[in-house]
């Protein structure tokens, strides 16, 4: 039997479809016709510009935002980030099979402060660290890139919206000024509401496609951009910036879009997959991902800072 070579090198076909090939579960052809399908989500997502050519993000890895630039960028990010559980939740909600149901609220409880845990190994192990340390890897009380939810512990200071605070004190802002829809401007809000239409939506097949496309965005580098810029700042002007929330997105990201290459194979064989539903979903949350940054960098441009 010939060897299935790899399409892209962001999805290819994984050694757990050429194990079911060889078993006889899959026939070559329904191999081929995945192997199409991931050309189309090479194309379509991972080339999309959100992900290829995102011009704000790449500006603020710079580091060179003032700081009328940074308390604009911090209130859009946390209406988004606090608006994310109303989306996190309507997936939740609205998952056709416990696994997945399960596998939203991994999402959704660890947003919220349920720590991940590993099987056999406690929370704080490694509390001999420094708070810089802490602050750049994560406070081993607070928070952990690996395990489950299940039989983690809840502590508020873990929940993601109150990273994002530690942030914006920093900057002179406080609870009261960010995370809420009247802090978000036009093309936030827009962002806010397909990720609800979309990631929450009760057609699992766009909701799936919302999902993979959200996770893999996430994992595409612009939470590095992100923390690379923040920590020039720190190091040049705000040294009491805490940038917890951003160093550990940007380290568990991957992680997330690891998995989801994984759900896509199991959704794809079902009889009731719509391959168009499922691009319709990824596509128009790019879109609405890229109304988002777009959106920020217009911002910027013409010195609007709400």
């Amino acid at each position: 039997m010939s060897q299935v070579i790899s399409v892209t090198p962001h999805v290819s076909i994984s050694d757990r479809i050429t194990k079911r090939l060889q078993q006889g579960e899959l026939t070559q052809q329904q191999v081929a016709e995945f192997q199409d399908f991931l050309g189309e989500v090479e194309n379509k997502f991972f080339q999309h510009p959100v992900i290829t050519k995102n011009i704000y993000t790449r500006w603020f890895s710079q580091g060179t935002a003032t700081d009328e630039e940074l308390r604009h960028f911090i209130k859009q990010f946390s209406v988004f980030s606090n608006q994310f559980l109303l989306a996190a939740l309507a997936k939740t909600i609205n998952a056709s099979t416990l696994q997945q149901s399960r596998a939203s609220r991994e999402i959704l409880l660890n947003e919220l402060g349920v720590i991940y845990r590993k099987v056999g190994q406690k929370i704080g192990s490694n509390a001999a660290q420094t708070e810089d340390e802490k602050d750049l890897e994560g406070d081993p009380e607070l928070v952990s890139i690996e395990g489950t939810v299940d039989g983690g512990i809840c502590r508020f200071k873990a929940a993601h919206f109150e990273w994002l605070i530690g942030v914006a004190e920093g900057l002179g802002l406080s609870y009261a000024d960010i995370g809420k829809r009247k802090h978000g401007s036009a093309t936030t809000l827009h962002f806010c509401d397909e990720l609800i239409r979309l990631y929450g939506s009760d057609d699992p097949l766009i909701a799936e496609g919302a999902s993979f496309a959200v996770e893999n965005w996430a994992a595409a580098g612009f939470w590095q951009e992100l923390e690379e810029g923040l920590l020039r700042i720190k190091q040049s002007r705000h040294p009491q910036l805490r940038l917890a929330f951003f160093t550990w997105h940007n380290r568990v990201e991957g992680q997330h879009a690891g998995h989801t290459l994984e759900e896509l194979e199991e959704v794809y064989f079902h009889a009731d997959f719509d391959r168009d539903k499922f691009m319709q979903g990824g596509e128009e949350i790019l879109d609405a991902i890229a109304v988002f940054w777009n959106g920020l960098n217009g911002d910027r441009l013409n010195h609007i800072n709400i």
